[in-house]
């Protein structure tokens, strides 16, 4: 990922003066390379820090059609119910994906997989999630992150919802300006304007040091399973950060640092079959293997929109939109793609502002 050669002059032309205009002691002690920190020497980039990602025009996402099937529905060769039926799918969280659908005398029936049909009866039809998170274009000044819960904000800690303040809906994006521990542990934190959030209804990203094991030209990603965020790095450099959903507590999601070891644009996911928690689903997103040892993914997830929430069967959820971004921007990686899966401890937040 190379620079244009006329950048690399302006950069030069840069720091000759600032070399210029600094002693030579403290132009021994500028060592921090603009692109990352947006400072040398004192002079701050200026500009946004986030912004909305780009969406490929090929994106898989709004050119799928989704559905969820009925427990122990049929499935035909004809769109028939006069048929026998090719198959029953069984009892359990199954999804299909739709090819095209017809009215024949005046009923639905949907075309799946090749050449098997469902009738309107037994389908539902799934909207995927439009969330998406944010691309970082500088390293961030302060944490960051989202609302996953609507909320009045308080105009101060441990404060009633103030009802002069507009309420913040869920997926509602902010920064953090201070924060204090309030009545019964939880952490308030101030959001701006005189808007104090108690740490219950959001999720939160903060700038975190490379895992050992990870070089410093490395791409890498944080999976944090107490905020149910999750960040991606370039280096130390913070490049992306969105929402999760890792696996609930019945079924929890590994901590520990791993790399991707397989990956696949869509594929089925199925397992315990024959148990109350059997699933089927086909055509999952952009999946990104990296626990080989307990079958887990980061991937794309049409089935839910419970992001900054436990949700999953042990994988890491991403909004499609997101894991499309990180299954692109991986594959460029020199290294195969590092996922740290960790717990935070919420009190590092409060004790940035200490």
């Amino acid at each position: 990922m190379g620079r244009p050669f006329r950048f690399m002059i302006a950069i030069g032309a840069l720091v000759v003066a600032l070399l210029l205009t600094v002693g030579p002691s403290e132009a021994r002690e500028c060592r921090t390379f603009l692109p990352q920190s947006q400072s040398w020497c004192g002079v701050t980039a200026t500009g946004p820090t986030f912004a909305d990602p780009e969406v490929p025009e090929d994106s898989v996402f709004g050119r799928a059609y989704y559905v969820r099937q009925a427990d122990n529905a049929n499935v035909y060769p004809e769109p028939s119910r006069a048929t026998a039926p090719v198959r029953n799918v069984g009892d359990g969280f199954l999804y299909a994906t739709v090819n095209s659908w017809e009215k024949i005398n005046g009923e639905t029936w949907y075309k799946i997989n090749h050449g098997e049909y469902m009738h309107e009866d037994d389908i539902r039809p799934v909207t995927a999630s439009d969330f998406q998170g944010v691309t970082v274009l500088r390293q961030p000044e302060r944490p960051f992150g989202w609302i996953v819960q609507d909320v009045v904000p308080s105009s101060e800690p441990d404060g009633e919802p103030n009802e002069q303040f507009d309420e913040m809906p869920r997926f509602t994006f902010f920064e953090i300006y201070d924060a204090v521990l309030g009545e019964d542990d939880w952490i308030w934190y101030d959001l701006g304007d005189g808007r104090w959030v108690r740490q219950t209804y959001m999720s939160i990203v903060e700038v975190s040091p490379r895992p050992e094991g990870v070089g410093p030209a490395d791409y890498w990603t944080e999976v944090d399973l107490y905020e149910q965020t999750f960040a991606a790095y370039e280096g130390d450099r913070m490049v992306y950060a969105t929402l999760i959903s890792s696996g609930l507590n019945r079924w929890p999601t590994r901590e520990g640092l791993f790399q991707v070891w397989s990956r696949f644009e869509r594929y089925k996911m199925s397992g315990a079959e024959g148990k109350v928690d059997y699933y089927f689903i086909e055509d999952v997103p952009y999946i990104m293997y990296y626990d080989e040892l307990m079958g887990i993914a980061l991937h794309g997830t049409y089935w839910h929109d419970r992001y900054g929430y436990k949700h999953s069967h042990g994988c890491v959820n991403m909004p499609i939109l997101d894991a499309e971004w990180v299954f692109n921007w991986s594959a460029e990686a020199d290294n195969d793609l590092f996922v740290w899966v960790h717990t935070a401890d919420p009190m590092e937040h409060l004790a940035v502002f200490q």
